[in-house]
């Protein structure tokens, strides 16, 4: 632009081309210094405090504390080297520094991606002191960070039900009934206890009314039988449904293991992997430990094998959760699995039904699509429900439901099947 400036006043001013090539000369080795000035200019020290873990789908903050160590005021942007799957609508930032101060920045961040991801390094553009060049640079080492399943529904459960509050969430207490209790102990008799829980013997023998005390049977067994075949890489939502079954695990575990029973994971179809059965307060950072990293695979899924696995290494009587995405063409290889599987457990099978099939049960017919797609969505839902029937026909448990609805939903029928004694 200087010298084009420059060509133009030669123009109407002939005599001045000297002066003219002078100045554009200056101008030429004070942009030149400029740009020397930059590259020899001392780098600002830079950190980035990434959390300690991530969840899925969940948003959270990084950290970038940059320290100016110049005289003078530092102009610069710079661009995280985040994640593939990641979503950062702050970035690229851009902002001044004051001379000799500190500036702190917080990017939120959402990862769709479970698993270990990689931070690579800051991309960084300093600014010349006359603002003629940028310099563009990289800072920071690369770093490795896991990305967990999305438990803030546990830890929210956990929360509410220390206030007993966990119907606020859809957990729904039910009715115990006898067989599903076991006796803990000998208590003092209060106003509202049946009578059918008063121990005569310790009455007569103490001369004051003992109630006998009961709680859910424990150390029972769930095992998550876990599909990680093709077709739970439907994307429903912003999510896979495989991340919702996760979820959906992390809720019903926690539930389970609260309870006093042990939780158990055989995965098939993608990967084939046995957690085995885990008890106690350290059972859920061992279970985020394990399933962190489960990615579903396009291969198909093997029914009978999965069954033939849980077979082999669970002996003892156990609640068999299988979780998949039922199609129409299961049926002939999953009920004759799923009947020597209830030989031995009790078995219940829990299919993520799409959202999108829903929505065209919903949709008004306006179009011929439209109505092709009703027809389709009809014709998936009545073969859905005929392999359900058969499974329920031969004792399988069954719940069909949406991701929305899927994780409180298995909950509470575990907690039906817990109430009712039958594992």
């Amino acid at each position: 632009m200087i010298w084009l400036l420059m060509s133009v006043l030669s123009v109407p001013f002939p005599d001045s081309t000297q002066w003219i090539i002078v100045i554009a000369c200056v101008a030429l080795v004070i942009i030149v210094l400029d740009g020397i000035f930059v590259f020899l200019t001392k780098k600002p020290k830079i950190e980035r405090q990434l959390p300690t873990r991530f969840a899925v789908g969940s948003e959270d903050l990084v950290r970038i504390t940059i320290w100016n160590p110049l005289e003078k005021q530092l102009v610069l942007g710079f661009f995280d080297g985040i994640p593939n799957h990641a979503q950062a609508k702050t970035l690229p930032w851009s902002g001044k520094i004051a001379a000799k101060s500190i500036a702190k920045i917080a990017y939120p961040i959402t990862l769709q991606k479970r698993g270990e991801v990689e931070f690579t390094q800051l991309h960084i553009r300093m600014l010349s002191p006359l603002g003629f060049w940028w310099r563009f640079y990289r800072d920071l080492k690369c770093e490795t960070v896991k990305v967990y399943p999305n438990y803030e529904p546990v830890i929210r459960c956990s929360l509410l039900a220390m206030q007993h509050r966990e119907n606020a969430i859809g957990l729904v207490h039910r009715a115990r009934h006898g067989n599903s209790q076991e006796f803990h102990q000998l208590r003092d008799y209060q106003e509202g206890d049946p009578l059918t829980r008063i121990d005569w013997k310790s009455t007569a023998r103490r001369q004051v009314l003992i109630s006998r005390d009961f709680q859910e049977q424990r150390n029972q067994t769930l095992v998550f039988l876990l599909d990680t075949g093709r077709r739970m890489r439907v994307i429903d939502g912003d999510l896979p449904q495989f991340d919702h079954v996760l979820n959906a695990i992390l809720l019903v575990a926690h539930v389970a293991l609260s309870q006093g029973d042990q939780v158990a994971i055989q995965s098939f179809g993608g990967t084939n992997r046995w957690l085995p059965p885990l008890k106690g307060k350290f059972a859920m950072p061992q279970l985020l430990n394990h399933l962190y990293d489960y990615q579903t695979q396009p291969s198909p899924s093997d029914f009978t094998q999965a069954v033939e696995s849980v077979m082999a290494r669970q002996r003892r009587r156990a609640m068999v959760l299988l979780i998949t995405n039922l199609r129409s063409e299961d049926g002939h290889q999953l009920v004759p699995a799923l009947q020597v599987l209830s030989s031995k457990h009790l078995v219940m099978l829990a299919s993520l039904r799409e959202q999108v099939l829903e929505d065209h049960l919903k949709q008004s017919i306006d179009s011929s699509s439209k109505a092709l797609s009703y027809l389709a969505a009809v014709r998936s839902h009545q073969e859905r429900g005929e392999i359900l029937s058969v499974l329920k026909a031969h004792g399988v448990l069954t719940l069909d439901t949406t991701s929305s609805q899927f994780a409180i939903s298995l909950a509470n029928q575990y907690k039906q099947i817990k109430a009712a004694g039958k594992i």
